[in-house]
């Protein structure tokens, strides 16, 4: 290998996270769909990252709010989620949902997959959708 794509190539591993790896999974709609069904016996722990406007009007079924904009979303993750367990997190686009998964990993959850293209790709595909119920939090 010449010099210059070793360089390259070290360069890389230095500005990024396990030498271009993340530490989460991206999942499409169908794939992610698919995770949270596969982990249910694991106890999959759905997380809509969104603000509390947008989970009041339609949310994935099962999922829990906790607004990464919240400055205290990491200790909130650490104090009402499973490190044990897996995490399925998404948002509106799928933006605010990677910055979660990647401070969730940070904080050493394991099992992390963002959804990409958030909560409109979910729509788009006509996956189910429901209306949080305010008096029960879900």
């Amino acid at each position: 290998m010449n010099k210059f794509i070793k360089m390259l190539l070290a360069c890389l591993c230095i500005t990024s996270t396990a030498c271009g790896q993340k530490e989460y999974t991206d999942l499409d709609t169908d794939a992610f769909e698919a995770y949270i069904s596969q982990h249910k016996t694991d106890g999959v722990q759905i997380i809509d990252v969104r603000t509390p406007g947008e989970y009041a009007e339609g949310t994935i079924p099962g999922a829990v709010l906790l607004d990464v904009k919240d400055d205290a979303f990491a200790a909130k993750g650490e104090a009402m989620l499973d490190k044990g367990k897996p995490v399925a997190v998404f948002c509106r686009s799928g933006r605010r949902s990677a910055a979660a998964a990647s401070i969730l990993t940070k904080k050493g959850f394991k099992n992390v997959a963002n959804l990409i293209g958030g909560f409109l790709a979910w729509q788009k595909a006509e996956k189910t959708v429901v209306t949080p119920d305010a008096g029960t939090g879900m």
